[in-house]
């Protein structure tokens, strides 16, 4: 039986130091288990995704000073092989950095190996910074086991789909006894089970077992939720490790099977997984934990409105940081409802959080008198309603500023999608954690939360308010917007389209069919889409949002500003 290590690490793009401290420890966690192999996620020395960081020559000499600190640190663990991913330099035509893997035993290079399909869609970028390796199989020798070897993106073209060259296929024809996998996989909802389905697929087609490792932690948008696992030809599934933590797990591997190192049998991973909703609460906790870690900040700041919006912000918020580091700020305004300020002390007395109450009467008077002066017209309609919106949007800038808070946007992705917010106003902020959550789904992750607590962290008098801006008098989100319910539908298969599951995608199609058969629901269908397309140059500006599924705004989706865009759902 040999032993292998697996390390799905919380590390941070760029931070090489501490990124190697961190693989340091768990090597040495591996070592006195009694491995003979660890293995460290895709670009676990740099992180992923490094960007244009790859361009600066700083970058890549700190690189090359971890790679002497790893190879340093192998020497004292001389009976260990580590396997890591690193940016590596190339020489000859094409880009001059490749995605590798390297592997080290007792400071020498057993082996070198560089991604051969680097994706460039979606979220991913990478033929932006390296090029594709040549189509070669590696297979390094640990103790009496032939292991192979693939990044991220080589084992996901097994049914040849989507390029003209198969590694695995090319990695099968050298006859391992195990295929390792090193991943840098960002989780989406349903991804968990699509990794489980193209890997299971793989392992029985070509009868290898597979170890796949993967990265944990938020970055920016995105979010890595772990979930690294091992898979038989036969057996399918037999281990996973923890999602939305770190693990350092070993392993045996004895005649073709997957055990624990003391030789007995594994306790297989349930393959239902968490629910929708508790998924995306454990993605946005972990994203916000550490973009704000990461980015220097302990504490987080939202503008508390009394609506269903800032209240769930709010409560993930708490859960992130912890309640006594997030602050709520309620800015009535003469359009404001009683409920709108009881409301909000109900919800943060119910979350343990504090309230501040700083009103808009008098800053949003003064602008409409100096506007009326300077330019001879008062202040009305549109501009009013954003005006308050900008006022309030400065108070928070301003107490994020003051205070050192980080400012979080509230706003969903219904509304972001048909630019039903305010530049410069409830747009403010540093992150977004529903900018991915339609919101039908804010509406159900609110009563998940709920259920979990056991109790009303969201007060059920915010559950079940009519949606409503509250910039105008008896404003409600309905005088603009057909219901969420019907929205929903039509921005899922306009933003994400074919991306959707079927158990979304079908629902969707059938409310759009509907809507066709009348002059009324075609004229929606254009409202909506044309609505969309001309928010772009809102979306542009906006903080960066957490991603939870497989097509959110940001990165994901690059659409231009200044072009006729087709009816698509027409």
């Amino acid at each position: 039986m040999i032993k292998l290590t697996l390390a799905q690490l919380n590390l941070t793009v760029g931070d090489i130091h501490g990124n190697v401290q961190r693989m340091v420890a768990a090597a040495r966690q591996a070592a006195w288990a009694g491995s003979q192999l660890i293995v460290f996620p895709e670009l676990a020395l740099s992180g992923y995704y490094p960007g244009d960081l790859l361009d600066e020559p700083a970058f890549l000499r700190r690189v090359d000073q971890g790679l002497d600190a790893l190879r340093a640190a192998s020497r004292e663990l001389p009976e260990l092989t580590w396997v890591f991913g690193t940016p590596l330099r190339r020489s000859g035509p094409g880009k001059p950095l490749e995605n590798a893997l390297l592997a080290l035993k007792a400071g020498e290079e057993l082996l070198r190996y560089a991604k051969q399909l680097l994706p460039t869609y979606n979220i991913f970028d990478e033929r932006r910074h390296f090029e594709p390796g040549p189509d070669v199989a590696k297979v390094l020798r640990i103790g009496t086991a032939q292991v192979g070897l693939l990044i991220c993106e080589d084992g996901w073209n097994d049914d040849g789909a989507d390029y003209g060259v198969n590694p695995f296929a090319r990695l099968r024809d050298a006859a391992p006894d195990l295929i390792v996998s090193i991943n840098a996989s960002p989780s989406n909802i349903g991804k968990r089970a699509q990794r489980h389905q193209v890997f299971t697929a793989a392992s029985h087609r070509h009868g290898l077992p597979i170890l796949y490792v993967n990265h944990v932690g938020g970055h920016d948008q995105l979010v890595y939720d772990g979930a690294s696992f091992a898979v038989e030809p036969e057996a399918g599934m037999v281990f996973e490790a923890e999602r939305f933590a770190e693990s350092v797990r070993t392993l045996g591997f004895v005649d073709g099977r997957f055990v624990e190192p003391d030789g007995s049998e594994l306790a297989r991973p349930s393959a239902a997984g968490l629910c929708a909703m508790a998924f995306y609460r454990a993605q946005i906790v972990l994203g916000l934990r550490d973009y704000a870690r990461r980015c220097g900040f302990a504490q987080a700041v939202v503008g508390c409105s009394g609506g269903i919006d800032s209240a769930l912000t709010l409560a993930l918020a708490a859960e992130a940081l912890g309640a006594e580091n997030v602050v709520g700020i309620t800015m009535p305004s003469s359009f404001s409802s009683a409920g709108s300020v009881t409301d909000s002390e109900m919800l943060c007395r119910n979350l343990g959080i504090s309230l501040l109450n700083h009103p808009i009467h008098g800053a949003v008077d003064a602008l409409k008198a100096q506007f009326a002066s300077s330019f001879g017209t008062p202040v009305q309609g549109l501009t009013l309603e954003n005006l308050q919106a900008r006022v309030r949007g400065t108070i928070l800038m301003a107490y994020s500023n003051a205070f050192g808070h980080l400012l979080l946007t509230t706003g969903n992705k219904s509304e972001v999608s048909v630019g039903y917010c305010t530049l410069y106003g409830d747009t403010n902020g540093g992150l977004g954690l529903i900018g991915d959550l339609y919101k039908t789904e804010v509406f159900a992750l609110s009563r998940h939360l709920n259920e979990a607590a056991g109790r009303e962290l969201i007060p059920t008098a915010i559950i079940e308010k009519e949606p409503s801006a509250e910039l105008a008098p008896d404003q409600r989100d309905s005088d603009s917007l057909p219901p969420y319910p019907v929205l929903d539908e039509m921005l899922k298969l306009l933003v994400e389209g074919e991306r959707l599951a079927a158990s979304e995608r079908e629902p969707a199609e059938a409310r759009l069919a509907a809507l066709r058969e009348t002059a009324e629901g075609r004229a929606l269908i254009e409202k909506i889409a044309r609505l969309t397309q001309r928010s772009e140059y809102k979306r542009r500006q906006a903080p960066p949002l957490i991603r939870l599924r497989a097509r959110a705004f940001g990165q994901g989706r690059q659409m231009p500003i200044a072009a006729v865009h087709p009816g698509v759902l027409a």
